[in-house]
C-alpha cells in the first residue's frame, strides 16, 4: 500500500446540496420549500399545529397538581458520608453541614438543605446539622455515638408545619 492508494471510504463524505441553484438542479425556485405561506419563510414554524385538528396536547387531559412551595433538598446516604470521612474530605470532629459537605465537594449544591438518609453504614462518630433525616439515619448516627440536630421546624399532628 501506497500513500497515493489511501481514500476515504464510500459514501463516507457528502457535499452540501445547493437549493435555489435552476430548475436542473432539482432543488430549484422554491428550494425544497413548496409554495408560498408561513412554512416557506425562514425561521416561523408553528409548533404543534396540525392542519387544523385539536392538538394533541389540547386533546389530552390537564393532570397533576405543582406545589410551589415545594422544597428541593440535597440527600446524602450514610455511606457517602462514611467514605468522605475516609477519603479525609470532611473531619469528623468538626459539625457536618450541608455547606461544610458543599466546600469538601461531597455534594455539588446544598439546595433548600440537606436530608440524611439511611443507605449504608456509618462508622464515625459525627455532630451533623441537616434539614432532615430519617428514622433509619438517625438510629445509625446515634449507634455510632454521634448526634443529629434536624432544623426543620417541628411538623404537627396534621403534618403541616407549625
Amino acid at each position: 500500500m501506497k500513500l497515493s492508494d489511501i481514500a476515504d471510504n464510500a459514501g463516507s463524505r457528502k457535499k452540501r446540496m445547493r437549493v435555489g441553484r435552476g430548475i436542473g438542479s432539482g432543488k430549484g425556485k422554491t428550494s425544497g420549500r413548496g409554495g408560498k405561506g408561513q412554512t416557506a419563510r425562514s425561521g416561523v414554524r408553528i409548533k404543534g399545529f396540525e392542519g387544523g385538528q385539536m392538538p394533541m396536547h389540547r386533546r389530552l387531559p390537564k393532570r397533576g397538581f405543582n406545589n410551589i412551595f415545594r422544597l428541593d433538598f440535597a440527600e446524602i446516604n450514610l455511606d457517602r458520608l462514611q467514605d468522605a470521612i475516609d477519603a479525609k474530605k470532611i473531619d469528623a470532629k468538626d459539625t457536618v453541614t450541608a455547606e461544610s459537605l458543599v466546600k469538601a465537594g461531597v455534594i455539588r449544591r446544598a439546595k433548600a438543605g440537606l436530608r440524611l438518609l439511611g443507605r449504608g453504614e456509618l462508622k464515625a462518630k459525627l455532630t451533623i446539622e441537616v434539614y432532615g433525616a430519617s428514622k433509619s439515619a438517625v438510629a445509625a448516627v446515634e449507634k455510632a455515638g454521634g448526634s443529629i440536630k434536624i432544623l426543620a421546624p417541628a411538623k404537627t399532628e396534621e403534618g403541616e408545619a407549625a
